[in-house]
């Protein structure tokens, strides 16, 4: 007769008290104990065991074996749970930190560095690498090792900076620094040596009028940090990489100098802040930004924008803070500008002060997704107020 689920016992148990010649087919003990002594046949748990009748000194020595075979085989599961539990601390312990730059592929040939403190883009192609806005100072050496994952040895040959505000152009030293470029003729003589052995840095002129001084006076960055090829236009071509990117210039929105760029092949738009997914939009009031510039730089985005079906899908829209997002967030995020610049705006042609605006929250309806009250790249619902009426005051 066999029995499921049962575990013989250790042969040098049972030969310790002699049960050899007592039992002749053998002891199974386990979910179940099944005992054959003597022609009976005692199956049940260890209690039952005496309900058999059999010779008494069988017995004692049957429940013997049992229970230091329990013993045994309790030692060695706790001594594998034991190992287990001390190989999972010392896994735990040994993890590596969280890579300090996230990496994803947007779309086409466009790669989305997301770091602390805002994103980077790098277009990544036969010609080499080009960069959107550059992060902070201390994030250099972490998006140049990133870029080293996506593109290798490729070349870095252009930064494009999106503002001037320095959690997007603090790395352009170092990076920069890092590319080079593929000059000849007289305007490698008018370069040199130096300016060859660092990418371009391009974008609008009221970037270079931020980051740069008036002679005597001290610069906010270092000269090598500074746009090399500005534009004044509204637009700006470029085709690097087999693929066109326009440069479109947003004036008075989050700051005086904001771009939008826009990869025409792999169909991804680089916003910069004047689109900003994590919260409320920053206006740089010392800069010349306005809400209605931030509308407008918004409405510019879904005018640019081709989805894919009800305004979902399609182009890849990358604000400079948060995640990758399509045209119908864009659409959310203008009409929730839009409204709280009407709200603001009623509230001052009834004569009510600022704390009077602040106190009836104007933006109650929107706080759950967009309000805050600090991070990187955030802008509190408090301020953020202040500078919409700061902006339908002064137009009054």
């Amino acid at each position: 007769m066999m029995f499921t689920h049962t575990e013989e016992l250790e042969s040098d148990l049972i030969g310790q008290d002699g049960l050899r010649d007592d039992i002749a087919h053998g002891v199974r003990v386990g979910m179940r104990l099944a005992v054959r002594v003597e022609g009976h046949i005692a199956e049940g748990i260890e209690p039952e065991f005496n309900r058999i009748s059999h010779p008494p000194s069988v017995q004692c020595r049957v429940l013997s074996a049992f229970r230091r075979h329990n013993r045994r085989r309790f030692a060695r599961t706790t001594g594998v749970a034991g190992v287990l539990l001390l190989g999972c601390a010392a896994a735990v312990h040994t993890q590596q930190k969280p890579p300090a730059i996230d990496i994803l592929k947007v779309h086409g040939q466009v790669y989305l560095l997301a770091g602390p403190a805002g994103n980077t883009l790098i277009q990544v192609g036969s010609q080499g690498v080009l960069v959107v806005d550059t992060q902070r100072d201390q994030d250099a050496a972490d998006v140049l090792d990133a870029i080293r994952k996506v593109a290798g040895d490729r070349p870095i040959r252009l930064i494009v900076n999106t503002h001037a505000h320095p959690d997007h152009t603090g790395g352009n030293l170092k990076i920069a620094q890092a590319g080079s470029q593929l000059v000849a003729g007289n305007f490698a003589q008018q370069l040199g040596q130096e300016g060859a052995r660092s990418a371009f840095i391009v974008a609008h002129e009221n970037v270079l009028k931020a980051m740069s001084a008036p002679t005597g006076a001290t610069a906010s960055s270092p000269f090598g940090a500074w746009p090399t090829d500005t534009f004044f236009q509204e637009e700006k071509d470029l085709y690097f990489n087999e693929e066109g990117i326009q440069l479109v210039h947003e004036p008075a929105a989050h700051t005086d100098g904001d771009v939008l760029v826009f990869f025409r092949s792999s169909d991804v738009i680089a916003t910069g802040d004047v689109f900003n997914i994590t919260s409320y939009p920053a206006i740089d009031l010392a800069r010349k930004g306005h809400v209605n510039g931030i509308i407008e730089a918004l409405n510019r985005i879904i005018d640019l924008a081709i989805s894919e079906q009800f305004t979902e899908g399609g182009t890849r829209i990358v604000p400079g803070h948060g995640r990758i997002c399509d045209e119908f967030e864009v659409v959310e995020y203008r009409d929730m500008v839009t409204i709280v610049r009407d709200r603001v705006q009623a509230m001052i042609k009834k004569g009510m002060t600022l704390d009077q605006i602040k106190a009836a929250r104007p933006t109650l309806d929107f706080d759950p997704r967009y309000g805050t009250q600090t991070g990187p790249g955030s802008t509190s619902t408090a301020t953020f107020v202040e500078s919409v009426y700061a902006n339908l005051r002064t137009a009054r």
